[in-house]
């Protein structure tokens, strides 16, 4: 046996503080007549009244506590099997994690920003799956398509420049490597979520969109950051910033290139959004493909347990119902006249 609702479990801590109470109250009763009358007299007060009953009263009504207690646990036992089937997108988010995302032209900064829209864009999320690929110079899937969104939560929460050593930014690598992370066998009902704030080092993004678009994939592209660019912050170790420099000591400045992003999205009938302070992008993206034709995924088999909870509540109202009807009132027993009516 197991229970669905284990945290009430600690509610029957309450039986022997209810049982203590009924002890003091008895005993409490007891001394105030003993106050009030004298022993002959008090005998015959209480001579209606039965001991045993009251405590057989008590007794039931410590029960029935008891097994209403135990119906919110949930109690269960017994399994069966159930099919599940979801309908929903296969949604592919590449994050940009290079060292440009630590700019502060967006706060706290690129990187944290990007990572607060995911989540919430997840969050909104209903029966699509979801998968997570990171880049920078280079690409690698970082979360297989799932609709454990929890899982998919942890890996975001990692990500981190320092897990590609390439730095640059490589959005016709991070588009090949995210078309790879799709279920070949349907070329439908995919979305690409690409989220940047540089322009392309390879000058391959546009093929590779263009290849997208044969694949039915459809992307949408998040530009994070100014388009005049901003330093890109260097932590020296020491907890001092600087800015990263260039072989003549000038100072590098990330540019967003809204252009380029735009035209990826066109390319694949997607569309283009520039993050902005106070407003969260991904969630507009998440009206638009709430739209689209939805995928009847595979039925997914789990085992429910039985919920057996209906027979410690029924136990507990028959108790209830018992001690009500159950008078503490002694039985007159009748005398025999020896004559018939």
């Amino acid at each position: 046996m197991r229970f669905g609702n284990p945290i009430a479990i600690w509610l029957l801590l309450v039986l022997p503080l209810l049982a203590a109470f009924f002890a003091w109250a008895f005993w409490r009763k007891s001394a105030l007549l003993r106050r009030f009358a004298e022993t002959e007299m008090l005998k015959r007060m209480v001579a209606g009244t039965s001991k045993t009953r009251q405590f057989v009263k008590m007794g039931l009504l410590l029960l029935a506590v008891f097994f209403l207690l135990l119906s919110l646990a949930r109690p269960q036992w017994g399994t069966k099997m159930e099919l599940m089937k979801r309908r929903g997108l296969d949604v592919v988010v590449a994050m940009d994690v290079s060292n440009s995302m630590y700019a502060e032209d967006i706060k706290p900064n690129r990187l944290a920003r990007s990572k607060q829209e995911i989540q919430r864009f997840v969050e909104k999320l209903g029966g699509d799956r979801v998968a997570l690929v990171a880049f920078a110079g280079d690409a690698f899937l970082q979360c297989p398509l799932t609709s454990d969104y929890a899982a998919f939560r942890i890996f975001l929460d990692v990500l981190d420049p320092n897990l590609i050593e390439t730095q640059g930014t490589d959005i016709g690598r991070a588009i090949e490597t995210s078309l790879k992370a799709f279920d070949v066998r349907d070329r439908k009902h995919r979305v690409l979520l690409l989220l940047t704030d540089g322009e392309d080092h390879s000058g391959e993004a546009e093929r590779a969109a263009e290849e997208a678009a044969k694949e039915g994939v459809m992307v949408y592209t998040v530009g994070i950051g100014l388009p005049s660019g901003v330093p890109i912050p260097v932590d020296n170790g020491n907890g001092q910033v600087s800015y990263k420099k260039d072989a003549d000591g000038n100072i590098v400045t990330s540019r967003m290139d809204p252009d380029l992003l735009e035209r990826i999205a066109q390319k694949t009938g997607g569309k283009f959004y520039h993050a902005e302070p106070g407003h969260y992008e991904l969630l507009d993206v998440l009206k638009e493909i709430n739209g689209m034709e939805k995928r009847e995924f595979d039925e997914d088999k789990f085992t429910r347990f039985e919920d057996r909870y209906q027979i410690p509540l029924a136990i507990g109202l028959a108790l209830l119902v018992a001690e009500m009807l159950i008078s503490d009132r002694r039985r007159r027993k009748r005398e025999w006249t020896g004559r018939f009516s």
